[in-house]
């Protein structure tokens, strides 16, 4: 893989959250934060620049609702390879060679337990968004944020058909511990059948802090040889003059770096309400 020279030199430092910086470069509620690649692509590509700039060695593309499924919500479904496109050139542009593009997928939004969406379609629509985000130009195919094991294999089967390497990852936001997946699955079952799927990274991202993901790293490591990827929220989340914000300070969210590197994660990152400022601080932490 074209990553082992990164991790060869220790962890590897990935981005933070999109969804909240592009509220913060002005992305209204209820818009859908995919269309902004085509009719606000300068906004997106900041959002990538600080990502660079703070010193992320692997960033995202702003993708992560451009499924078919999810864009069809929205009424954007014929959008969709534009979308997409764009979402990749745009982070490409930005990176330019100082750090590596790797395409998010996210979940389709619609629950295979409860019936609401067929396996075949779920896999279709994965199918032909990761087809599009590799002939953009993605180094690699991020499938994040999966609340659903059983999504997220789908979504692996279909990323698989590309050629590129894969990273899968579950949201742990439930149970008395916060270490089950919203379906009741734990690390261990998460780590074993993302990889018996055929992803060649695995991991987890959202749901939590930080410092209740060394645990579950820790976890799934046991069961586990493949490289670990860990993208925690800062903090919780709380309503302040209308508001959302997050309780954890950049710093605060570093500190929990060695712990997280202790337990065996190799990429390390930010999710909802983590900022450029939160991975210069993981930066400086992990390089010291």
């Amino acid at each position: 893989m074209w990553w082992n020279q990164l991790l060869a030199s220790g962890p590897v430092i990935t981005d933070g959250a999109w969804g909240t910086q592009l509220q913060a470069e002005g992305l209204p509620g209820g818009t859908c934060p995919d269309q902004w690649n085509v009719t606000h692509p300068d906004r997106v590509a900041h959002v990538a620049a600080q990502y660079v700039a703070a010193g992320s060695q692997i960033v995202l593309t702003n993708t992560f609702r451009a499924n078919r499924v999810a864009l069809a919500t929205y009424q954007l479904a014929d959008q969709l390879a534009a979308i997409n496109r764009a979402g990749v050139e745009l982070s490409r542009r930005e990176a330019a060679g100082r750090a590596h593009v790797c395409a998010s997928l996210g979940p389709t939004g619609k629950m295979l337990l409860a019936g609401e969406i067929a396996p075949p379609e779920v896999l279709a629509a994965f199918t032909e968004q990761a087809a599009i985000l590799a002939d953009a130009g993605a180094e690699a195919l991020v499938i994040e944020t999966m609340a659903e094991l059983e999504e997220a294999e789908l979504a692996i089967a279909a990323a698989r058909t590309t050629g590129l390497p894969v990273v899968a990852c579950v949201v742990f936001d439930s149970g008395a511990a916060h270490d089950r997946t919203m379906m009741g699955v734990t690390p261990e079952e998460a780590a074993r059948r993302l990889a018996a799927a055929g992803a060649d990274v695995v991991g987890a991202n959202c749901g939590q802090g930080i410092a209740g993901y060394v645990d579950i790293c820790r976890r799934m490591r046991a069961v586990t040889d493949r490289p670990l990827w860990i993208k925690a929220n800062a903090g919780s989340p709380h309503v302040v003059d209308g508001q959302i914000q997050y309780e954890a300070t950049a710093a605060g969210f570093a500190a929990h770096a060695p712990a997280l590197v202790a337990a065996g994660a190799q990429f390390i990152g930010g999710c909802c309400g983590t900022t450029p400022e939160f991975i210069r601080a993981l930066c400086q932490e992990i390089r010291r």
